[in-house]
């Protein structure tokens, strides 16, 4: 399903609404506990069951486009370095992540590893966080002796809180379109907490190109820029950089990322979306 066609309107939103409405019974702001009438848990249960359906591999949680690898990991190493020189200095320090929606933990192996002396991973399908337990396991490499993955939660965003003050970066990468807009506000405030002094989030993910468009095999929802916006305005977060990722497939999604801090940005950049054709959803 493809709704809302215009980012300049506000019947995005509305039809948004409308749309949260049918699938869980709720509107943006209403009260959780009034509207889980089991329609929110069917809405997440058939997300899980379908990843519970898919294979731990590369491929498969890449939604069969396992070659977008490594450009991804070039994208995000490129706009997580630029970051840390502006956020931490070059100040030693002992640097956290949190990793949402792990999968198999590629983000981890591939770019955090590389970058933090400890990383957690968050992860909801068992056979994935199984499989990133073995692909994570300490091996005889020095380094991995000060670089590791530190602790493994098999945990849904929307249930999951972490530590006070533990991560200067928590990575949330095609995984945040599984959460209803009230609990993607929701556990945003929560992880806000988990953030330590100049601490910022990475949001990494799928845009429309107007409005949003719906998933009903992963149960999953794709925004638009201007939605994103609206809703990290919603959770007190600011944009503090933004980019394009470069080189992937002409029939993917346009992927953006996102670096949100809790204090007032001082100027990030907003870069403009290539509009491109849709298809299927990638969850890491």
């Amino acid at each position: 399903m493809e709704a809302g066609g215009s980012d300049s309107s506000g019947r995005q939103f509305s039809s948004a609404r409308e749309m949260w409405r049918e699938e869980i019974g709720a509107g943006e702001g209403e009260d959780n506990a009034a509207a889980d009438n089991g329609k929110r848990r069917e809405w997440y249960r058939k997300g899980i069951a379908y990843w519970q359906g898919v294979d731990a591999s590369m491929d498969g949680v890449l939604g069969g486009y396992g070659c977008v690898n490594e450009a991804d990991v070039k994208g995000s190493e490129a706009f997580l370095k630029t970051l840390f020189l502006e956020r931490f200095g070059n100040a030693k320090r002992h640097l956290v992540a949190l990793d949402c929606g792990s999968g198999i933990g590629r983000i981890t192996k591939n770019l955090l590893l590389r970058y933090f002396n400890e990383v957690d991973l968050v992860e909801p399908v068992s056979h994935f966080l199984e499989a990133a337990r073995e692909n994570l396991a300490p091996g005889m490499d020095v380094q991995e002796e000060t670089h590791r993955a530190a602790n493994f939660y098999c945990v849904p965003l929307q249930e999951f809180t972490p530590e006070d003050g533990r991560y200067d970066v928590i990575w949330i990468q095609w995984c945040i379109g599984q959460l209803p807009d009230d609990d993607f506000i929701s556990f945003f405030k929560r992880a806000k907490v988990g953030l330590k002094p100049n601490g910022f989030f990475v949001v990494k993910e799928n845009t429309a190109r107007g409005g949003f468009v719906l998933d009903k095999d992963d149960q999953s929802i794709t925004r638009s820029d201007s939605y994103f916006k609206e809703l990290f305005n919603q959770c007190g977060l600011h944009i503090y950089s933004t980019k394009d990722q470069k080189g992937l497939p002409k029939e993917l999604f346009p992927v953006k990322m996102y670096a949100l801090v809790t204090d007032k940005a001082k100027g990030g950049s907003i870069g403009r979306i290539r509009r491109k054709n849709y298809c299927p959803a990638i969850i890491q």
